[in-house]
């Protein structure tokens, strides 16, 4: 079982990533759903990351947001489809991995691992670190998350008690 403080705090860090990944979400919907599944499908990882890198480059300085190689695909009959991008962030002192979940109304981030440069930082220094790191790549400011995500917010993946995923 995770530790409450443990898993209060990985939310923390989802809800800082998913604000700052709205705008980048927001771009990734304008492809096509059957070309983004296609290329998964495919495993043409070069046109995803191509994708992805033409999607952040408008928000994000170069090489801080990358496809980390992996994605898959929820296609089902009775709804619609639900793509899942591994991503990596990466700047200054902090490294993010995280999947990005994309679906016509929602989208959601699940972060698997937040690795720092330095190893013996407290949690409130952690919270800072990554949001300045978050702060520090962007171009532009961003849209909150609030502000809606087609309609709707992104939102950290997991429910409150769920273990993280490895």
């Amino acid at each position: 079982m995770t530790e409450p403080r443990v898993e209060s705090r990985r939310r923390v860090h989802e809800q800082l990533i998913a604000n700052a990944m709205v705008d980048v979400a927001t771009e990734l919907r304008l492809a096509d759903p059957t070309e983004l599944i296609l290329m998964i499908r495919g495993g043409q990882e070069a046109n995803i990351a191509d994708l992805v890198n033409s999607s952040s480059e408008l928000f994000f300085k170069s090489g801080t947001l990358r496809y980390a190689l992996s994605a898959g695909c929820d296609v089902q009959w009775d709804s619609t489809p639900t793509i899942r991008l591994d991503m990596e962030f990466r700047h200054d002192a902090v490294c993010v991995f995280f999947r990005l979940a994309i679906g016509r109304k929602s989208a959601a981030v699940d972060v698997v691992e937040i690795l720092f440069d330095e190893t013996d930082l407290d949690p409130s220094t952690k919270d800072q670190r990554l949001s300045a790191a978050l702060a520090g790549a962007r171009l532009r400011p961003g849209r909150s998350a609030d502000a809606g995500f087609g309609g709707m917010a992104i939102r950290p993946r997991r429910k409150p008690g769920a273990r993280p995923n490895s």
